[in-house]
């Protein structure tokens, strides 16, 4: 049997490393990973192996030549273009028609036994079989889901937390009969997970799983690199080691030269020919490549040094990576995280910070202190992106400098001469991040319109009707006033893709961003009557039908935000008596507390009541969302005015008519809107998902139980101002006060839990979850719902931006949903390690 190792990755995650070389040659203990790897081969008979390559394919080739010294016959599969993972074992076709064949990655460590794992193959007599191994945290990878049979069932690629149904993740090693070569088109890209394996499940091929005991390590991230380098140093993986044991823990190789004055706390790594000086202190997990030299009063502590890089007096690494043939001198510092790449100097007591990335042939200059990368290459941060887009505090997380990058990245991402639209609130960080974020796309070849102080919907709304390619909004968070939100949306308006959203995080950590030439330089214009046509429009498209007859008398507080600026206009052509209370531009107090949101509330009902209004609302700060305060003055929660809008909107549009929820909603909003002839469309809690759902045909509401409505007849995002006018119109319509309409609908007994949750035990929760749920109805949209027999669930939901799994239950009453809450928690907690 011959075996396939693909060795074309550019391994761009690792960049620096990978600039001048390919990820399989990044050295793993003084070996290139792609070694070891054919080694494992080797040792399982193997002998017959073929190399696919195409990136920097020419090292590859010189590096291993025919496999000789190996003791194996290697032959070269070379692509011309990158053909994906599947196009690219099709290139080597002609060398593998004649019987089943193994496919492992040049760039993962590994120690599979994969003698058994070709008996399973051939015990199941399947056409693939794919070697499975359970990580702790499975979204970087491919999930994979088999029946009890270990018959795949279903493959997904780079899950969302809220996609996690299992920790048992696809390791990129299978076994494959040559029939396989029928689905996978010639010359063109295809991959394995994304094209083939979906296709062969449809046709109902036999694909199996096969679940490995072994050591499995996908060396993709800087962190995974350290962490393959402290794995073979502690035995956790059966590798061959090129070096002598001279004592527990401590490998040495040939001609090197130890004083015996240094300080040596394994495990550690010495390579040949290299020289460590007395004085020198090199602790657990350090590891130096051949011919390095380490010199007196040097501190060495999870370091991980190439062959030919020369260490200076007391220089002191920790946690990094330095690359070939570098010199870092006396009394420099390399924090945690930090690369270096190949042939850099680092001068003399140079500061290199946390995460900075060099590229190679640079030069920190003596006493620099560097705590961005320089010159292009990743800082290997973590997602840019959370729920409220880029957040931070001002001037300490979130700074003019960063924002900048951050700006120039989004810009990096769309054509020179594109327009964006910029926007904000009242806040004075706003005000002064926006300038940057206009410098920054304007130096990138971007037209910007700078909408000013508009509300968030005013600027969805114009980014969408106008021939912009996107927007920047910065807002102060909700409730922190030391933070600031940076939103960013596309085309439509509506929030940025995950797919986009990686494209600028990818840009950013890269720090590649583009420039435009002096002629280049871009255009700053501020459009006219903005307001007016978003309110002529908003008129135009909802139903404000009966509002001049009925005569209504509303109570609206514009919070002091954004909103001010639409509500004059808007209010004198809706017709509406209406009382107005902080309808001004306040750019001190730009968000609130709940606790003074409360009070705010409570004021306003008091103004309701007294002046025998139909109903009172209270905008946020960006007009986004809004507060109900019914005809008797009582806050309706924002739960409940979810439902009461649902019932007045079903009551109107009647059959067929569509609402999109998430799937936290409570099911009474089924109940509702069946009585009246209308259907529910669950999403996921993502924004996008529910905006993307409520522009589908049919759709004719949504809300995310926020105080976020949507009403797709004028835009597909949250809108409250939308909301207010809508609303208007709805009272005016009916016969019953908004009490009235409260009352008639069920109660709800919905209730939430967060629990905490390490995010290496996210992946194991969520398979935990579904194991306990035996064979009760699941429901995936969003997590994982699990359905009893009578109607109540529970949803665990893993949180995509903090160590955190929520809980939501509901049942018939209190009492039962409690229980339910419990029990679900209980099977969290109980899958969390207890020393986490």
């Amino acid at each position: 049997m011959r075996a396939v190792v693909m060795a074309g990755g550019e391994g761009t995650r690792l960049r620096p490393m990978t600039a001048n070389q390919p990820k399989p040659l990044l050295p793993v203990v003084n070996r290139p990973i792609m070694e070891h790897v054919l080694r494992l081969l080797r040792r399982h008979g193997f002998d017959e192996t073929v190399v696919t390559v195409q990136f920097l394919a020419s090292l590859v080739r010189t590096y291993f030549g025919d496999g000789d010294e190996l003791g194996m016959h290697l032959s070269y599969a070379t692509e011309e273009t990158p053909l994906g993972t599947a196009g690219s074992v099709k290139n080597a076709e002609d060398a593998l028609h004649d019987d089943a064949f193994v496919v492992i990655s040049g760039d993962a460590l590994t120690d599979i036994d994969l003698g058994e794992l070709v008996a399973a193959h051939r015990q199941r007599g399947a056409l693939v079989t794919v070697c499975l191994k359970r990580v702790p945290n499975p979204l970087e990878f491919g999930i994979v889901i088999s029946d009890e049979e270990d018959r795949v069932e279903r493959f997904l690629e780079k899950p969302t937390w809220g996609q996690v149904f299992s920790d048992t993740v696809n390791t990129g090693i299978y076994v494959m009969e040559p029939e396989i070569f029928d689905f996978v088109a010639a010359g063109e890209t295809v991959d394995w997970s994304g094209d083939v394996f979906p296709a062969l499940l449809e046709a109902g091929a036999p694909v199996y799983g096969y679940v490995a005991d072994g050591y499995w390590e996908d060396i993709g991230t800087h962190e995974s690199y350290l962490r393959a380098q402290a794995d073979v140093l502690n035995r956790q993986v059966d590798v061959e080691m090129a070096a002598f044991e001279v004592s527990p823990g401590v490998w040495v190789g040939e001609g090197a030269e130890v004083d015996p004055d240094a300080i040596i706390k394994g495990p550690v790594f010495i390579g040949d020919y290299a020289q460590v000086e007395g004085g020198a202190e090199l602790r657990e997990f350090t590891v130096l490549g051949d011919n390095v030299i380490v010199k007196s009063g040097a501190f060495l502590h999870r370091a991980v040094v190439h062959d030919n890089a020369f260490i200076g007096p007391h220089a002191n690494l920790r946690g990094c990576v330095i690359g070939k043939s570098t010199d870092v001198m006396r009394g420099a510092r390399i924090d945690e995280g930090a690369v270096i790449g190949d042939e850099c100097v680092v001068e003399e007591e140079a500061l290199i910070h946390d995460s900075v990335k060099v590229y190679p042939f640079k030069t920190i200059e003596a006493g620099a202190v560097v705590n961005t990368s320089v010159i292009w290459e990743s800082r290997g941060s973590s997602s840019l992106f959370g729920p409220r887009g880029v957040c931070g505090l001002v001037n300490v997380e979130i700074t003019p400098e960063y924002v900048v990058r951050l700006a120039s990245a989004f810009a990096t991402t769309l054509k020179k001469g594109s327009v964006v639209t910029t926007s904000r609130d009242a806040s004075r960080a706003a005000r002064a991040f926006k300038r940057a974020v206009i410098a920054a796309l304007t130096a990138s070849a971007i037209d910007v319109v700078d909408l000013e102080v508009v509300p968030l919907p005013v600027a969805r709304y114009e980014t969408g009707r106008s021939a912009a390619s996107g927007g920047v909004t910065l807002r102060t968070s909700p409730g922190d006033p030391q933070s600031i939100d940076i939103l960013f949306t596309d085309d439509r308006g509506a929030d940025l893709s995950q797919a986009q959203q990686r494209r600028i995080e990818r840009t950013f950590s890269r720090q590649e961003f583009r420039r435009a030439f002096p002629g280049e330089i871009a255009e700053l214009s501020f459009p006219s009557r903005l307001l007016d046509s978003y309110s002529q429009d908003l008129l135009a498209a909802i139903d404000t039908r009966g509002v001049a007859e009925a005569g209504l008398k509303v109570v609206v507080d514009a919070a002091g935000g954004a909103a001010a600026l639409v509500l004059p206009n808007l209010l004198g052509r809706l017709g509406v008596d209406v009382l107005t209370v902080n309808n001004r531009l306040d750019d001190i107090t730009t968000t609130e507390t709940l606790a003074v949101h409360l009070q705010a509330v409570h004021r306003l009902g008091d103004l309701v009541s007294s002046s025998r209004a139909a109903f009172g609302v209270r905008f946020d700060h960006v007009g986004e969302r809004l507060s109900l305060v019914d005809d008797r003055g009582q806050l309706v929660h924002d739960d409940r005015a979810l439902l009461v809008l649902l019932d007045l909107i079903a009551a109107e549009r009647g059959h067929g008519a569509a609402m999109a929820l998430p799937v936290t909603t409570t099911r009474v909003a089924e109940e509702v809107a069946r009585f009246h002839g209308a259907e529910i469309q669950w999403t996921s809690t993502s924004p996008g998902d529910l905006s993307g759902c409520a522009g589908e045909p049919g759709v004719v509401f949504a809300a995310d139980g926020g105080g976020g409505f949507i009403f797709p007849d004028f835009s597909t995002a949250v809108d409250g101002i939308a909301a207010f006018a809508a609303l208007v119109g709805l009272v005016a319509r009916t016969q019953l006060s908004l009490s009235q309409i409260d009352q008639r609908i069920p109660h709800a007994h919905v209730v939430r839990r967060s629990v905490a949750t390490p995010w290496a035990a996210k992946g194991t929760v969520m398979r935990r979850v579904v194991e306990a749920a035996g064979d009760r109805e699941l429901d995936t949209t969003d997590g994982v719902r699990v359905v009893e027999p009578d109607g109540s669930w529970a949803l665990v939901l893993p949180d995509p931006t903090q160590a955190l799994t929520h809980l939501w239950a509901e049942g018939r009453d209190a009492v039962t949903a409690g229980a339910l809450l419990t029990g679900w928690a209980a099977v969290v907690e109980g899958a969390v390690p207890s020393d986490a």
